[in-house]
């Protein structure tokens, strides 16, 4: 049976709120939110535990209102010259299990007016990390090839993120995969429209999102040590 669970109104408040970003404006809103955003959220990160663990068991679908897979709407002021109290898109992220010990893959879904996406991957690991995956590149060439240049992950994912300037240490520039290895994000996305979200087919079409990016997403997992 298809459920629904993002309307055209989430994308509506999230343009508000990107005009009005301001805790007093967000405090007389916050009904809104939680109606519009965060418990449709909720729902679906709900729904999607027995669907993801189909694609693997190893990825958390953890629906708390705090500290599970959405994102806080808030955002961290601390170091940052933008000092605008919220965010202006809604964020899910299903972490792998070991995500709290090392730096792991996950599956992402970005909401946000004019700017949808889903994601797989992992992103910004620390160097040490970032080595261990160039050299499981490097070791096996053909499987890095096999997971992200396949014509049905070609078709729908793009490879993004920043790159280092120069090659990484112990790699020459002549290398055939230095674009892949120059990477410090190594994260597959595909863009999504509202009409996707708010269909009432959109947990169908994430969780195929999530088959299609099974290929990375393994060859990441055997890279940096835990299962998928």
């Amino acid at each position: 049976m298809a459920t629904r669970y993002f309307t055209p109104e989430l994308f509506g408040f999230m343009r508000e709120l990107a005009a009005n970003n301001d805790r007093g404006w967000f405090k007389a809103h916050q009904d809104d939110y939680e109606r519009l955003v965060r418990e449709p959220a909720l729902d679906f990160i709900t729904d999607m535990g027995d669907r993801l663990a189909t694609v693997s068991p190893h990825f958390v679908t953890d629906s708390r209102k705090v500290g599970g897979s959405l994102f806080r709407i808030q955002r961290d002021t601390r170091f940052s010259k933008d000092k605008t109290p919220y965010k202006e898109n809604t964020g899910v992220h299903f972490r792998h299990e070991a995500a709290g010990d090392a730096h792991a893959p996950g599956f992402y879904l970005h909401l946000q007016p004019g700017g949808c996406f889903m994601g797989a991957g992992l992103w910004h690991p620390e160097t040490r990390v970032a080595y261990e995956i160039r050299e499981r590149i490097d070791d096996d060439r053909a499987g890095w090839r096999k997971a992200t240049a396949s014509k049905k992950f070609a078709a729908t994912f793009a490879l993004v993120g920043d790159s280092l300037v120069r090659p990484p240490r112990g790699y020459d520039t002549d290398h055939p995969l230095i674009v892949d290895l120059k990477r410090k994000d190594f994260i597959a996305s595909t863009p999504l429209t509202q009409r996707q979200i708010t269909s009432g087919n959109f947990a169908d079409e994430f969780l195929t999102l999530c088959r299609t990016s099974a290929p990375l997403m393994r060859f990441l997992c055997g890279a940096v040590g835990v299962p998928f």
